[in-house]
């Protein structure tokens, strides 16, 4: 794949706004602007040094459309390793489509999502693995995911990988040798070495692709479903967690016939709440479609907060046991927060009582915001933030995930041959198999049709 055209593509968000980016990458990108700008002091653009920027207007024939800066970025030092050249207009829409329609009618063509991004890693400005990573800082909007995202892209993860294939590389290119002196009978690679790097990689690996588990929690948001009996308090508590009126409260029983979620960040990690409908029995048809999503919405989520009213909990005690049990038994794995609601209404003996009869429980009042900076704490003490505190490579990609796990699977038949006494042709087959996945994440491996997915999901302009 060899991309030798120039492309011009708005950097910025689509829409009227106080500035406008526009980007051109390429080798003609300086002389076809250059055609289209007067600077204000007369400056020849292409005799400019690298990475300068210039007043002046974008002209068309005897038109002047905009007074402009124009950022001029010379190949290699630039982004994308081309000619680069930047020009900060003013937001008008009009503007904007005009300046880009003048370049496409001297010669640019319109880039594809992400063809900025894909570029530099075809010039080697980035590893495919950091590419990625770019994407994944435009969409993080919560501060771990944007750590993760900052970490991979300064390098962190595909230095790490690339650290461990260029040792596997080394003794493959030995373990090669000695099969060019099989009839000899030597050893060019030490077996105990050997066995020592592969037991290394090993722990590597595992480690990487443990931390996915907290990974992907961090890129996608952690889900949490508040679950309860109709007219308990579970969409006052969502409007408390999210400090806004999301949901609608009343007295009515069944006001929520179907889930509402919103999503906000907590101690740096996001979180999706869903608010569902409450789980009664009922002759309604729609409130059953909403009771219905309900589970569904369980199913679905990591963490379950389950919500009862503690105004009426000493009558109902041993309704709201079974229906504790019947949630843990039903989904063992998930952790349950269970949340003793308008407990403003409770005397100080009523609470020592519930804490007593129900183990675990939070008090907490929707209503007053008691307890509900407790319950954010509580939430975030089910995500381990260990690693991310420790600024330790987290994996976030599922692609990633993949070729780390088929490179696990793979040093583990080097480790098996290794002591099982296996030949070198035979260990050659599997090291490459494990140098073959590891280049997938970085990019040392590749094709057409991997990085047409991959760069398909960027926005236009990166």
């Amino acid at each position: 794949m060899i991309l030798k055209d120039t492309i011009v593509a708005l950097a910025t968000p689509a829409g009227a706004g106080a500035i406008a980016v526009i980007r051109l990458s390429g080798e003609d990108a300086i002389s076809i602007v250059e055609k289209q700008f007067k600077s204000v002091s007369g400056k020849v653009l292409r005799k400019q040094p690298t990475h300068t920027i210039h007043l002046g207007h974008i002209i068309n024939g005897a038109i002047t459309l905009d007074e402009v800066l124009v950022s001029v970025f010379k190949n290699p030092n630039s982004y994308t390793g081309e000619d680069v050249v930047e020009i900060s207009c003013h937001g008008s829409q009009y503007i904007q489509q005009e300046i880009i329609q003048i370049f496409l009618r001297k010669g640019c063509r319109m880039a594809t999502a992400g063809e900025f991004t894909l570029r530099a890693f075809l010039n080697a400005k980035l590893d495919l693995s950091q590419a990625e990573a770019v994407a994944d800082l435009i969409s993080s909007d919560n501060e771990a995911s944007h750590q993760i995202a900052m970490q991979q892209m300064r390098g962190g993860f595909s230095s790490e990988i690339a650290k461990l294939r260029e040792e596997l590389l080394n003794f493959a290119s030995l373990i090669e040798l000695e099969l060019d002196f099989a009839e000899e009978d030597v050893e060019f690679a030490d077996r105990t070495q050997f066995k020592d790097l592969v037991n290394r990689i090993t722990f590597v690996l595992k480690r990487l692709i443990d931390s996915f588990a907290v990974g992907n929690v961090i890129k996608n948001g952690i889900p949490v479903a508040i679950v309860g009996e109709p007219n308990v308090g579970k969409s006052t508590l969502l409007n408390a967690l999210l400090n806004e009126e999301r949901a609608i409260v009343s007295e009515i029983a069944g006001t929520t016939r179907d889930t509402i979620e919103d999503e906000i960040a907590i101690g740096g990690i996001g979180f999706r709440f869903i608010d569902t409908a409450g789980i009664r029995e009922t002759k309604d048809v729609v409130e059953r479609i909403g009771i219905k999503k309900t589970f569904e919405k369980i199913d679905q989520a990591q963490v379950v907060v389950y919500l009862f009213d503690s105004s009426n909990a000493t009558e109902n005690l041993k309704l709201i046991q079974i229906e504790i049990e019947k949630i843990k038994n039903k989904y063992p794995l998930k952790p349950l927060l269970v949340i003793a609601n308008k407990v403003d209404t409770l005397s100080d003996n009523a609470k020592k009582t519930l804490t007593s009869k129900i183990k675990d429980i939070e008090l907490l009042s929707a209503k007053t915001g008691t307890g509900v900076e407790h319950l954010k704490d509580k939430l975030v003490s089910f995500v381990n933030t260990g690693a991310l505190r420790n600024n330790d490579t987290i994996v976030t990609n599922s692609r990633h995930y993949d070729a780390l796990l088929k490179a696990f699977e793979e040093v583990n038949k080097v480790k098996q041959g290794l002591d099982s006494g296996l030949s070198g042709d035979l260990l050659a087959i599997d090291i490459r198999q494990a140098l073959y996945h590891f280049g997938e994440i970085t990019g040392e491996i590749t094709n057409d049709d991997l990085l047409g997915n991959i760069f398909a999901n960027f926005c236009i302009g990166k």
